[in-house]
């Protein structure tokens, strides 16, 4: 064999590792929740192009790329608390949350949260390094949601830890701020950012409200059910109403969207990994990163 046969060969070689040891990963990041490959070929499919247009329709509310300076007259203009799902129950409501069994899952336990949960809460407060974020929290409609986001904010669960993810239109087609996995380190190169959980789980409630601007939900892989944890969403544009409507709804921003809306311009104010393995921005995070200081629900 000539020397560049044998270069030839070695390069063959190097990329089979390299698309294998790629494979292997993405397997992994199946917990990288909420947008994975499937939802964008999902908005792909329904006449969504997520390049350097604008996305949605034309009543559609201004994304961020539009209205980074937006006056807070525009830009906390939220949707009112979406009405009560049918599948409110009236009586009393039994929780079950069931501890996490997949080794391969990064995870931060702190105790399972209790069966019982305190339907009298109104609203969750989230202090962060850029400013306080309040959300009316439909409580009647996801108890199990807000109990299981009660019994970790008592525990300082999120404390101290960055929102894992930041995507805009331009990168990922929709526009949204991911927090919520303890691990995260938020630096667009962590291959285990957005996998980290409570280690436990719990299943889906109030679902099929559209993820209109404000709207807060718990994240799990797309697709699945049943798999909710500690991540949380905040939709950032009425452009993610195209996304299927499958995600537990917690409740809505009442105060803070203007401060969310100015996260990020654009592109040039994310880190953005050439080398994501979603293939969709999965490990897309804002420069100046997004810390949680405080959680309380009262």
């Amino acid at each position: 064999m000539s020397g560049e046969d044998r270069q030839s060969q070695l390069a063959r070689e190097h990329k089979e590792r390299q698309a294998q040891r790629a494979a292997e990963q993405a397997a992994k990041a199946k917990r990288n929740t909420f947008i994975g490959a499937g939802v964008a070929v999902a908005l792909v499919a329904g006449g969504i192009i997520a390049a350097t247009t604008m996305l949605g329709k034309s009543d559609a509310t201004p994304v961020a790329a539009d209205t980074p300076s937006a006056s807070p007259s525009a830009s906390t203009s939220v949707p009112a608390v979406p009405s009560a799902s049918p599948s409110v129950s009236a009586g009393p409501v039994s929780c079950t949350y069931k501890k996490e069994t997949d080794p391969t899952v990064p995870f931060k336990y702190v105790g399972l949260p209790g069966k019982k949960p305190n339907k009298k809460l109104k609203q969750m407060t989230i202090v962060t390094n850029r400013g306080k974020i309040v959300i009316d929290l439909m409580t009647e409609q996801a108890p199990c949601s807000v109990n299981a986001m009660n019994f970790l904010a008592k525990k300082n669960f999120f404390d101290n830890t960055k929102c894992q993810r930041l995507v805009t239109p331009d990168v990922s087609g929709v526009h949204l701020l991911q927090c919520g996995d303890p691990l995260a380190k938020a630096d667009g190169l962590n291959p285990t950012d957005g996998q980290g959980t409570a280690g436990f789980t719990y299943g889906d409630e109030n679902v099929g409200i559209p993820l209109s601007k404000g709207v807060v939900f718990i994240s799990q892989p797309s697709g699945a059910s049943g798999q909710n944890s500690s991540q949380f969403a905040i939709s950032l544009s009425d452009d993610n109403t195209q996304v299927p409507a499958e995600y537990s709804v917690l409740g809505v921003i009442s105060e803070g969207m203007d401060m969310m809306l100015g996260l990020a311009a654009g592109e040039k104010d994310l880190i953005v990994n050439p080398n994501d393995v979603t293939g969709d921005g999965g490990t897309t995070v804002p420069k100046q990163p997004v810390v949680i200081k405080d959680v309380q629900l009262s």
